[in-house]
């Protein structure tokens, strides 16, 4: 590798994983602690430095919902610091082992639960990420190695700072976290061919980072995915139910992958249920792109492109496809879905299961919205990403995601003939 920089920081990594396995769950607690309480101690500090990538975001014109992401608060901070406390309160994966049987020569043959061994995330304007990251990380006995977007430069820098300062204060090698502080696109590009130093790596952010990532790395990657999420009101649907989830999946975040981007709507319902639509998104200024057959309901809907079905807006923008039959619904989001959230609003038991069952998506929700697709709602503590692909995970990623397995064989003198 030509780059001395990036060779450092995997040489680092690669020394601190063996080190960060051997640590027992005690000691991985106590750093997680020390972690959460100096990010609380020096809130001021990281506020500071996010208030500089703030003004910058203003100047360069982000979008609002971007500007969300990047946006840290003191209750965000101390969320960052809850989501670590949580990872404390979990189990310790590490060294699980997942059954053990006795083969017909008398060996004992089981699988135990081990670290992957050095990570690397890339990811954008989401300075939280980066003690999600960590501390998923840290609690599995992984290093990481960090890779933030330019927007969040001096936020994450700082974050980390802390991080370092924090476990090396308590005799823990401060290389389980390191960051890639060259914002340079070459430079990422060179961190995805790092695969003598990096054994998985996980990008989070747009589409565009993530088939970049996929396209250009050399590592094995985990595929986080942009998330156009949809709704199905189903023609049994509780308006009023389907109204205020709606309301909530499009418009609680919009910045966020799990916010619902585009609606399918039973004809059955469409013309009683799209004025109550409106009635609820209109106040929050939300821009609906519809087909024909909804906007004969409402002059509020804006006509919709064949784009505006396959799109994640990450805006105050939600499309809207009338379908004739459940089938033809299952068959629109799976045809432009990403494999991400997707949620049906019935009171048919049988379309229900059926949602379940057809619908091509890491999670699958019946009379809720997509928003809880989170580490944290699912009881994980945080999450390193929400993987859209089948092999090795699927949806949000929490601790066992971070780990892989070893075979273990107890013997008492066997021989293979």
């Amino acid at each position: 590798m030509e780059n001395k920089y990036l060779e450092t920081l995997g040489k680092n990594a690669v020394a601190a994983a063996p080190i960060l396995t051997a640590l027992d769950t005690v000691k991985k607690n106590q750093g997680l602690e020390a972690v959460a309480k100096a990010l609380v101690k020096r809130s001021e500090e990281i506020l500071a430095a996010n208030a500089i990538d703030m003004e910058n975001a203003r100047k360069n014109n982000m979008k609002e919902s971007l500007q969300d992401r990047l946006l840290l608060t003191v209750d965000r901070i101390e969320g960052m610091a809850e989501g670590l406390k949580k990872l404390v309160a979990l189990d310790d994966p590490i060294g699980e082992v997942i059954g053990m049987k006795k083969s017909p020569n008398g060996l004992m043959i089981g699988r135990k639960r081990v670290p992957l061994g050095v990570v690397g995330i890339i990811y954008e304007a989401r300075p939280n990420v980066t003690a999600d990251a960590f501390g998923l990380c840290f609690k599995t006995g992984n290093a990481v190695i960090l890779k933030g977007g330019s927007d969040a430069i001096n936020s994450t820098k700082k974050i980390v700072e802390i991080i370092r300062e924090s476990l090396k204060n308590i005799g823990i090698t401060e290389d389980a976290v390191a960051l890639i502080e060259d914002t340079n696109r070459e430079t990422t590009t060179e961190f995805m061919k790092m695969r003598e130093y990096v054994d998985v790596l996980i990008p989070r952010g747009s589409a565009g980072l993530i088939k970049a990532t996929v396209e250009n790395s050399k590592i094995p990657v985990i595929e986080t995915g942009t998330g156009n999420c949809h709704i199905f009101v189903d023609e049994s649907a509780d308006m009023k139910m389907a109204a205020d989830i709606i309301e909530n999946a499009k418009t609680q975040r919009i910045g966020v992958c799990n916010a619902c981007e585009s609606l399918v709507i039973h004809k059955n319902i469409a013309e009683k249920f799209i004025p109550v639509l409106v009635d609820k998104l209109k106040p929050h200024n939300v821009e609906i792109r519809g087909d024909e057959t909804s906007r004969k309901y409402s002059d509020y809907i804006v006509p919709a492109t064949e784009e505006d079905y396959g799109k994640e807006y990450l805006d105050y923008i939600i499309s809207v496809k009338t379908v004739d039959n459940f089938d033809e619904a299952v068959a629109h989001i799976n045809k432009y879905n990403t494999k991400h959230s997707e949620s049906i609003i019935t009171s048919d038991y049988e379309n229900a299961n059926r949602f379940l069952d057809e619908i091509d998506a890491a999670a699958v929700y019946v009379n809720a919205s997509t928003r809880f697709t989170d580490g944290f709602e699912f009881g994980f503590g945080a999450e390193i990403g929400i993987s859209t692909q089948k092999l090795h995970a699927r949806g949000p990623m929490g601790l066992e995601a971070l780990t892989t397995t070893k075979f273990i064989i107890y013997g008492n003198g066997q021989v293979r003939k």
